[in-house]
């Protein structure tokens, strides 16, 4: 019996190859939540001053090309978890009017894309991605590994372990600023020390629901205050600090009450440690104990700002003017470009009352998007750690911080909108499913 194949044709071959080549995209399109955090691992390696940076942009566009095409062959809804959504949009388009008139300053629309469409983009997506107990373990798979990478090169960085740092431009001291500090792949400690604290929040109640082997996550957590150390910012201290304070205080958990206690104790007696360590010594920690020279600065810039925005309180200067406008009036230090060091602040400088009304009640509503109240017989995850605690806990690291920088750090913002992304689906979800129970 004659058992050969007919012979393929040029359209079967064609069809053969189409299919080998989409392959890639099929995978993509079952598994989203992989391309999710992928994304977001390109934000935390990318360097704002690095020249012709872009794998962050590319990757950001295709996960949104991904998910949004895969919604549309599931036939999921594409309206918003959240109304907060359409306040996003319209501070998205305060800024878009405002950077129009500087088309062509790429910076100022970097930044913009840091602070407010990437992070936006991303709450939008999250919704439609991490709803199942297996996308969420990925993003706890994925924090695990991002708090071990940025704790471990903190205190190589601080240690002169400089073989144990990556990548190798972090250490580039044209690069950034913070060079005698750990500032990670941010090239800004105060970056690293944020994206070290919410990190480290995700982390110790993923270690407290056994999510992961135990065993692998405690000696991770406990380099975690040596790490916040290594960054050598009073404000990140200050803010991880309060943050296992309010742990302490607020979680229901023994175990994480423990934990929160032994790193504040860690945290401290590392402290002291450096205080005695750096008598008599000039330089490192101890100058970033003394120093006042950075709170005067702030002080100054603070009250130039503030006498500009009773100069413009409804609209505000724009973000291109007032870089340079507050560079004329601050006194008493020098320099091309200065900024308010506060983002509440500098959101009024930039888009007046308008915008910080905007602004504002996105995070207000934001806070209260969590529900209170969980099911008792609701398996234990990252998602109703963060109904019941965690998410206040994040936004208070957030907020604090905010009020010592200008939160233009695209992978800390990408984070944090995407949790709040994940609870807002969530929520409205369940909205849904009490309407059908009750219809």
């Amino acid at each position: 019996m004659n058992s050969s194949a007919p012979p393929r044709t040029v359209t079967d071959i064609s069809i053969s190859g189409l299919r080998t080549c989409l392959q890639p995209l099929e995978l993509l399109l079952q598994n989203p939540a992989w391309l999710f955090v992928g994304a977001l691992g390109v934000m935390l390696l990318r360097a704002p001053d690095l020249p012709n940076c872009w794998a962050d942009r590319a990757v950001f566009v295709l996960l949104t090309i991904v998910v949004l095409t895969r919604a549309v062959l599931l036939k999921k809804s594409l309206q918003p978890a959240s109304w907060i959504f359409w306040a996003m949009c319209g501070m998205g388009l305060l800024v878009l009017v405002d950077l129009s008139s500087s088309p062509y300053n790429v910076q100022l629309w970097s930044v913009a894309a840091a602070k407010f469409f990437v992070p936006y983009m991303l709450f939008f997506l999250a919704g439609l991605v991490f709803n199942s107990e297996k996308s969420l373990r990925s993003l706890e798979i994925f924090a695990i590994a991002a708090l071990a990478y940025l704790s471990v090169t903190a205190i190589a960085y601080v240690g002169g372990f400089h073989f144990l740092v990556f990548p190798k431009f972090i250490l580039d001291p044209n690069l950034g600023t913070h060079v005698e500090r750990a500032r990670g792949p941010f090239l800004q400690a105060q970056a690293n020390g944020t994206a070290l604290n919410v990190l480290g929040l995700v982390v110790l109640d993923t270690f407290q629901r056994r999510s992961r082997r135990g065993g692998l996550i405690a000696p991770l957590l406990l380099l975690l205050p040596l790490a916040i150390l290594a960054t050598k910012t009073r404000a990140v201290w200050m803010t991880f600090a309060i943050s296992l304070l309010l742990l302490v205080r607020w979680t229901n958990s023994n175990s994480i009450r423990r934990w929160g206690l032994i790193l504040l104790m860690i945290a401290a007696m590392g402290l002291i440690a450096i205080a005695f360590q750096s008598l008599g010594s000039e330089g490192g920690f101890r100058e970033r104990l003394s120093n006042e020279d950075t709170v005067e600065f702030r002080f100054s810039a603070y009250r130039a700002g503030w006498s500009m925005f009773l100069e413009r309180p409804l609209a505000g200067w724009g973000a291109s003017q007032m870089e340079t406008e507050l560079a004329h009036r601050i006194e008493g230090f020098r320099g091309d470009v200065f900024v308010v060091h506060n983002t509440y602040l500098e959101i009024l400088l930039e888009y007046g009352l308008l915008g910080f009304v905007l602004y504002g009640s996105i995070w207000w509503n934001l806070l209260r998007i969590r529900k209170r109240h969980q099911s008792q017989d609701r398996p234990q995850s990252l998602l109703t750690s963060l109904h019941a605690s965690l998410w206040p806990l994040i936004l208070a690291v957030y907020f604090l911080s905010g009020c010592f920088v200008i939160m233009n750090y695209q992978f800390v913002n990408g984070l944090v909108f995407t949790l709040a992304g994940i609870l807002a689906a969530d929520r409205r979800n369940a909205l849904r499913r009490e309407i059908a129970l009750v219809g």
